[in-house]
């Protein structure tokens, strides 16, 4: 009988798991390929892998993408992960940010069509450069509309004007 085994493989990954970390940097390059040139241009990228992803729209068959996704993640092991993976979740909480701010406006705006002037107060005093007259004036129009089943032209102006005064609050503008 043995009293001790062989430590030889202990720090080694096991088959499954290196299979593991591969497949997450398929899935990893082929959220790449869903991005627009100019995020692309923001990420530590090799040239090759960048090559890669701008040819990814060319392959439309179903073999030839998922084959081109395979060689882009064989590329991903070049690449400095952690930095990629940091800027990824910038982008995703940049993008969150603007949808929570995007769905605020719009609350806003509707509040104030089917609101009563205490809503417009409340908006005037978040807002101070807000003006009541113009505000007024686009929040009859658009209820007017609203009556009227017509197309809702003045909603989307006061949304455009609210956006406008926010990125100005925000020093967007």
């Amino acid at each position: 009988m043995v009293d001790s085994y062989d430590d030889s493989f202990d720090g080694e990954k096991s088959k499954t798991q290196v299979k593991r970390e591969l497949h997450a940097l398929v899935e990893l390059g082929e959220r790449l390929t869903t991005f627009k040139p100019d995020v692309l241009a923001k990420l530590p990228l090799t040239d090759p892998l960048r090559r890669a992803l701008a040819d990814a729209p060319k392959h439309t068959a179903h073999i030839a993408r998922k084959r081109h996704i395979q060689f882009i993640g064989k590329l991903m092991r070049d690449q400095d992960l952690d930095e990629i993976l940091v800027l990824l979740d910038q982008l995703d909480a940049s993008t969150r940010q603007y949808n929570e701010r995007f769905h605020n406006l719009e609350r806003w705006r509707d509040r104030l069509v089917t609101g009563t002037d205490d809503v417009l107060e409340q908006f005037v005093s978040e807002y101070p450069d807000a003006d009541r007259q113009q505000l007024r004036s686009l929040i009859r129009q658009a209820q007017h509309e609203a009556a009227q089943n017509k197309a809702p032209t003045a909603t989307r102006k006061i949304f455009k004007y609210i956006r406008e005064l926010d990125e100005s609050k925000r020093g967007l503008r």
